[in-house]
């Protein structure tokens, strides 16, 4: 183990959905004493299972993939890791990995810039300041709107459309996606992923909790300054006067 707390040997996972650019990596990081190549994944739900499996040091991550794309890939690890990105677009993304000193290889690349990239990688590895959650946030700098919510449960991943979201909950550093009579429960904060909704459709009408204005079917007064929601399926959420507010802008 070096002074930096990088091991000697990394271990390292490949993720792709092409096959030619798998065997490009593995030809590349053939024969490095330094290198343990512990999975190779073809897609995002690949990768995340890879990860708890093989607790590796660090992942070479395509970003455009069918199914979940690199992005989607980091929302769901909930462990810190070093990440090379492996692209062929997003302008925009890059220069946010740049800002953030996240390194990426931009297709088609060469030996030696791999070489770079692992470098600066084991330079990060053990380093603790950015977590992977920061990560993933910095790694979208457009701030699009989410269509849908990653939940992982062990290796398991499910994909909520939001459509299917009746309300979210808070539960100290998580929230519990309550979901057609389903609780699922996601390593995030609120207000983090009340920033990723569509306020239009998606309203915090508590401190503990934002709603699907589609499964309110009426308000109650409960007090002089709060109300109490009573959803489609019959459930109830306390109102507080700023998020009966947003209600009224809505409604």
């Amino acid at each position: 183990m070096t002074e930096s707390n990088s091991p000697d040997r990394l271990k390292l996972i490949l993720v792709d959905d092409e096959e030619p650019a798998r065997a490009l990596l593995r030809e590349f990081l053939e024969g490095r004493p330094d290198i343990e190549i512990v999975a190779e994944c073809a897609n995002g739900f690949e990768a995340v299972k890879a990860v708890a499996d093989t607790d590796p040091d660090l992942l070479l991550l395509d970003i455009r993939m069918p199914k979940l794309n690199g992005f989607e890939v980091l929302e769901l690890l909930e462990r810190d890791i070093a990440v090379i990105f492996i692209t062929a677009f997003d302008e925009h993304a890059l220069k946010a990995f740049d800002v953030h000193a996240v390194d990426y290889l931009l297709k088609p690349f060469t030996r030696d810039r791999l070489d770079e990239a692992l470098v600066r990688a084991r330079e990060r590895i053990g380093d603790r300041r950015q977590s992977i959650r920061e990560l993933a946030e910095a790694a979208d700098p457009e701030g699009r709107t989410a269509t849908r919510i990653l939940i992982r449960e062990g290796s398991d991943v499910h994909v909520i459309p939001l459509d299917d979201v009746d309300y979210i909950e808070a539960d100290d550093d998580r929230v519990i996606i309550h979901s057609a009579g389903k609780r699922h429960r996601k390593m995030e904060r609120l207000a983090g992923l009340e920033n990723r909704l569509d306020p239009e459709r998606f309203v915090r009408i508590h401190r503990s909790f934002i709603l699907n204005v589609d499964r309110l079917n009426k308000l109650e007064l409960y007090a002089k300054d709060s109300r109490i929601a009573i959803l489609s399926d019959g459930s109830k959420l306390p109102v507080s006067r700023s998020g009966y507010a947003r209600l009224r802008e809505l409604l």
